[in-house]
């Protein structure tokens, strides 16, 4: 599988998930099941745009259409240093298309456990955030 000209490690990447996004990173975990660990990391750094869903599975990475290309020259003003297309399933009876850019993509492979967290304590992700200011006491 490769992904914005790059090769992934083999593996079973069927389930997708961001587990972390802000300003600075979003960070794909992929692996064939993700309930207790997963086997790679894909790190979009500085990420300026992103459309896809909070988890995916089975995607096909692929090249920027020409429309996709013209969408983030309007949106950026100018040319992205990174572009990741895909097609996935997202619980729709359709393929959902996906698009980030970001200025650089580091690929870690490797087994990594997923701890449980409480929720108050997990990381901020898509759906939350910023999420509600924290209470004081």
């Amino acid at each position: 599988m490769e992904i914005a000209g790059r090769e992934l490690s083999e593996g079973s990447w069927w389930d997708w998930e961001v587990i972390a996004w802000d300003a600075g990173q979003l960070r794909l975990a992929a692996g064939y099941d993700l309930t207790y660990h997963h086997g790679l990391e894909l790190v979009l750094l500085d990420p300026v745009l992103v459309s896809c869903p909070p988890s995916f599975q089975d995607p096909v990475f692929r090249a920027p259409t020409a429309r996709e290309t013209a969408r983030l020259r309007r949106a950026l003003g100018a040319e992205a240093a990174l572009v990741v297309a895909f097609e996935a399933v997202s619980g729709g009876p359709e393929p959902v298309s996906c698009l980030v850019a970001a200025e650089r993509l580091d690929i870690r492979p490797g087994q990594l456990r997923r701890h449980a967290r409480p929720r108050a304590q997990a990381a901020p992700g898509p759906r939350d955030w910023p999420g509600p200011p924290l209470p004081t006491d």
